[in-house]
């Protein structure tokens, strides 16, 4: 049984010149639907393509051309509002959305307004151990992405790249339950976490795979909980949307310049416009990009090329067999199976490739362990070679054999690290590289008694103090491993000092 039990953060509040003021914030999030092929066409999504060369004649708009509904795309984004715990609805439509957009050739886009293929779900956004937000997803609609204007390749002219134009898009939109920039960011990174696991998106933000819109509104405490009774949006304040955000930090950033400059402006006796918004991070500040459209200024009106999207139960049935286990339940699994802390089994499960590795060490050996030895030692090695879990040059074999090592006690944990640098760096057999250069600890008691006696001989004053002060004992354990050259069993050598400075 999955255990989602938890308390919710503290809301963020920022300090006005007259008032305290709290946070409320929603989300957009446009996730690219992890395809080979586009929403409506069978060109290629490669990206980096060359520029106009992932284009079929629907795409450009060509006379007569129809769109045709790729069937794998409307199974990812059930897929995903399975992974999010949604409402699948069975019947959903497309409609056209109008605006001028110089890099789409239709001139409109095909979206979903008023019947979305998915409805509500939530996610729950863990912030530290025990405390967690829990933000509604009001719904989930499937439309095509637009293409990609280029400005600085010429100074008189503006070229148009469509290969993005059709490319199938998740637009997972949130109610405002998010109440700080921490936990913006929060929600975007469990959100991408969940997809990945899922594999229907990506995640890669760097290359516009997934891109964050953010609504932003301020009002005074106790207001939010009157909107939460009523449901009535007139308790909250005017919001503003920032645009195409593709960075934790950045949206962070944006938020608290975007809210501070709300309350700046009510203080004053001004009225927040409801706008769109960009983020300037070179300037810290957000500046207007257009006034926010409702949907009647689009001109929405269904899609008379394409018939209503009816799917089966069964059909979504067999979907949700196929689903894997997901961040939380594999969280709570960890936690559980193999002993691990919260935090360290949030670490784990982090990615899905991390948890999958861990996964395989830990099999049939002491799961704190080898969650230390992976955390620690191999991340940090990673992260310091700006390397992907992926791109490991140490397998789960090598590193499990590793721990098995530490746990018959053939080499210390000292030994173990050295170990850990050979066979990161030269690969080999861990069993064969101990025995081949000769690194197993010293587990012969006579010889370790005998390296101690030396060394209680030839230092008669430290002897007198560790006496007087047992904590100093610990100065002859660090001689005696450095006589042995790090090969003593450090059990052993710490009950015989014991017993030696007893006498």
């Amino acid at each position: 049984m999955l255990d989602l039990t938890f308390d919710s953060p503290k809301i963020k509040t920022i300090a006005g010149a007259k008032h305290d003021w709290e946070l409320v914030i929603g989300m957009e999030v446009h996730a690219q639907v992890s395809s080979k092929s586009k929403l409506f066409s069978g060109a290629s999504t490669q990206f980096g393509a060359e520029p106009n060369s992932n284009v079929a004649f629907v795409d450009a708009a060509m006379p007569g051309m129809l769109p045709v509904i790729n069937e794998f795309c409307v199974e990812q984004a059930v897929r995903t509002g399975l992974g999010l715990k949604a409402e699948i609805n069975l019947f959903s439509a497309f409609d056209r959305k109008n605006y001028f957009y110089p890099d789409l050739p239709q001139g409109y886009q095909i979206s979903q307004l008023y019947h979305p293929i998915v409805g509500e779900g939530e996610v729950i956004v863990d912030m530290e151990p025990g405390i967690a937000r829990r933000v509604r997803i009001e719904r989930i609609h499937l439309e095509q992405d637009a293409g990609k204007s280029i400005h600085d390749m010429d100074p008189n002219m503006s070229f148009v790249d469509v290969n993005r134009t059709g490319v199938a898009l998740m637009e997972i939109v949130s109610r405002p339950d998010i109440r700080g920039p921490e936990e913006a960011a929060a929600f975007v990174v469990k959100l991408r976490q969940i997809l990945r696991y899922l594999g229907t998106c990506d995640g890669n933000m760097q290359s516009g795979s997934m891109r964050a819109d953010v609504n932003v509104s301020v009002c005074l405490p106790g207001q939010y909980e009157k909107f939460i009774e009523t449901g009535d949006f007139g308790h909250l304040g005017t919001r503003c949307e920032i645009k195409n955000m593709n960075s934790m930090r950045f949206i962070q950033q944006a938020i608290d310049v975007e809210a501070k400059r709300q309350i700046a402006i009510i203080e004053a006796g001004g009225k927040v416009d409801q706008e769109t918004r960009l983020y300037d991070p070179d300037k810290g500040e957000t500046r207007s990009m257009r006034s926010k459209e409702e949907a009647h200024d689009y001109r929405y009106f269904p899609d008379p090329d394409l018939l209503p999207l009816e799917i089966e139960q069964a059909w979504v049935d067999d979907i949700a067999k196929t689903l894997p286990e997901l961040p939380d339940e594999k969280k709570a699994r960890f936690v559980k199976g193999f002993g691990l802390s919260e935090y360290d089994a949030s670490v784990l499960t982090a990615d899905v490739d991390s948890a999958g590795f861990f996964e395989s060490v830990a099999e049939g050996r002491d799961g704190k362990l080898a969650a230390n030895w992976v955390i620690n030692e191999l991340f940090g090695r990673l992260k310091a070679d700006e390397k992907d879990i992926t791109a490991s040059p140490l397998s789960p074999a090598q590193l499990g054999g590793i721990i098995d090592l530490i746990k018959a006690d053939t080499i210390s944990g000292k030994i173990a690290k050295d170990l850990f640098e050979i066979v990161y760096t030269e690969g080999g057999d861990p069993a064969d590289v101990v025995e081949a250069r000769g690194m197993k600890q010293v587990t012969d008691t006579g010889a370790i008694e005998a390296a101690v006696d030396q060394i209680i001989a030839e230092n008669p004053a430290q002897v007198a103090k560790a006496k007087e002060n047992p904590k100093l004992a610990g100065w002859f354990v660090g001689q005696v491993m450095k006589a042995t050259g790090g090969k003593a069993n450090p059990k052993a050598v710490n009950q015989i000092i014991a017993k030696k400075l007893a006498e």
